[in-house]
């Protein structure tokens, strides 16, 4: 085997340190190695293209084992300190899964992108409820939102052609290679396709000479560009999983023609793709288990907050809608920061506010939707929108102002019920039509519908009394006055456990009677706790 044939093994084998983990354990002395250093395994991020060099960086490595060993002892007489390492060691996991092996190959760099918009003429893939110039002004929107990114130049092609690898005909596909040749600086080519087949990519790409991009990579690079939490990195990184297995089966492939990609690796009884997707599947089973812990964390704090009995009132839209800057309206809150992005929030926040009775309700902020997004890249953020199959009321934000508006409802409903959202919060849906400052003249013809303007702060009592009406009629809350001995905790525990809404009649025996919206289970509780008849 010449040295460039060693080079290509060795790229593929050290694709990953679980890669370097797999040669230890199937050699005694790795398996010691990695049993007393405790740390972790080397990186071959810079291999080179000789196998031997990345076996000459071990010996190194083992100067450090003592050290490690005595840290370790330390650390186990402290169990504070075992925790702190715990959640740091867990974080450090993140991370690394987060920054392995990232699938679009795109880079921090910036990029001056072509973007081609195929207008499917007829058949299952045409679009009805929008035309061809919005679908680009969407993907210019989406290019844009990137740093340091710009748009080269950009062309809409029809097509009847949307499922072949090359989506245009010969005659289109040729004026399109010629345009974006002779474009000066392009580094990247968007298509505006759901999402390219491994065979599609690696044509395109070698007809065009650039990076080819479709909906679902340029999504997912600017999800990983926006993320910032552990929640999110580990469904981005679960979401991109299907890439990676595309882009194994090509790189396979390729090695293959070389005569490589079949061999057995170095008597493993293991071909180099049967290693490669084992390692994958590997990945991906850390990544769910430990959005799995993060999974059981958010339960928890759902719990919490569902024994406080606070209303969770979820409120979602079309990307760049408005909903964070409509909850910020609605609570006052100051730490949140809305901004004129796609997908500028990728994580579940949750935001107190109180509505006219006082009643505190809490707003959840959620990612937004997109149109023409693969199912799995929705099933990876599952784990985000758990928590709007657990809330009592949906607001769902429309931008009036936007000429999709219609199309980016008819998105939003279709993703709901992917979600499988039940059918009571389907049933309890608020429709918020935001941005009406944008339109004059503008009028409601459905009286369901309210109309805001989340930035002016119009609108948003009528939404308040919305609000709480639903919440009153989907929580299974009512309205009762209750006679209070006022040189008792009653009047404080209600203050606490429900909302007061007002205290009158304060007679000379010490009693008030007290308007309060509660609960069946907290008057339950009340009941026995002080011993109160019924309306007492």
């Amino acid at each position: 085997m010449n040295s460039n044939k060693i080079g290509v093994l060795a790229k593929h084998v050290f694709l990953c340190r679980y890669a370097w983990r797999e040669l230890c354990t199937k050699h005694v002395l790795g398996r010691r190695y990695m049993t007393f250093a405790k740390c972790k395994p080397i990186r071959f991020s810079q291999c080179t293209s000789k196998l031997s060099t990345a076996f000459a960086v071990l010996p190194a490595r083992t100067l450090s084992l003592t050290a490690c060993m005595f840290k370790r002892k330390n650390h186990n007489t402290d169990n504070s300190s075992l925790e702190k390492e715990e959640v740091e060691n867990d974080e450090a996991e993140i991370e690394e899964l987060f920054q392995q092996q990232i699938p679009t190959g795109i880079g921090e760099e910036e990029h001056r992108v072509f973007i081609v918009h195929p207008d499917v003429k007829w058949g299952s893939r045409k679009q009805y409820l929008t035309t061809a110039a919005l679908q680009m002004e969407e993907a210019v929107g989406l290019v844009n939102t990137l740093y340091n990114w710009s748009v080269a130049d950009k062309i809409i092609l029809s097509t009847k052609t949307p499922e072949k690898r090359r989506i245009f005909g010969k005659g289109n596909f040729q004026t399109l290679t010629e345009k974006i040749r002779a474009t000066p600086g392009v580094t990247a080519v968007f298509v505006n396709v759901e999402r390219f087949s491994p065979s599609s990519e690696k044509e395109l790409q070698e007809a065009w000479g650039v990076k080819v991009l479709d909906r679902y990579s340029l999504v997912l690079h600017i999800f990983r560009c926006n993320a910032r939490t552990k929640e999110a990195k580990l469904q981005i990184s679960l979401a991109e999983i299907p890439l990676l297995r595309s882009r194994l089966r090509n790189e396979v492939a390729n090695l293959d023609q070389q005569g490589g990609g079949s061999r057995y690796i170095m008597g493993s009884g293991e071909t180099l793709y049967e290693m490669q997707q084992r390692l994958l599947k590997e990945r991906e089973l850390k990544i769910r288990s430990a959005l799995e812990r993060l999974r059981r964390k958010r339960h928890l704090l759902r719990s919490q907050r569902k024994h406080r009995d606070f209303p969770i009132v979820s409120v979602m839209g079309y990307t760049n809608c408005g909903k964070t800057t409509l909850i910020k309206a609605l609570t006052g809150d100051a730490g949140l920061q809305p901004k004129d992005q796609l997908f500028a929030t990728l994580d579940v926040t949750v935001h107190a506010g109180q509505l006219p009775s006082h009643m505190t309700v809490l707003y959840i902020d959620t990612i937004g939707f997109l149109s023409q997004l693969p199912h799995q890249l929705i099933d990876s953020f599952s784990a985000t929108l758990e928590d709007v199959t657990h809330s009592d009321l949906l607001i769902h934000v429309r931008d009036i102002s936007h000429p999709e508006t219609v199309n980016q409802k008819v998105n939003v409903l279709n993703v709901l019920k992917n979600l499988q959202i039940p059918e009571r919060l389907l049933n309890s849906i608020i429709e918020v039509h935001n941005k009406i400052d944008l339109i004059e003249g503008y009028e409601v013809s459905d009286p369901e519908v309210i109309p805001i303007s989340a930035l002016k702060q119009h609108g948003l009592e009528l939404l308040k009394e919305k609000i709480e009406e639903a919440v009153v009629k989907y929580t299974g809350k009512q309205t009762m006055t209750l006679k209070v001995q006022l040189n008792s905790p009653q009047l404080a525990w209600l203050y606490k456990e429900a909302t007061v809404q007002a205290v009158d009649n304060v007679g000379d025996d010490c009693t008030a009677n007290v308007k309060v919206i509660i609960s069946q289970a907290a008057y339950g509780r009340y009941r026995k706790l002080f011993q109160v008849t019924n309306g007492c």
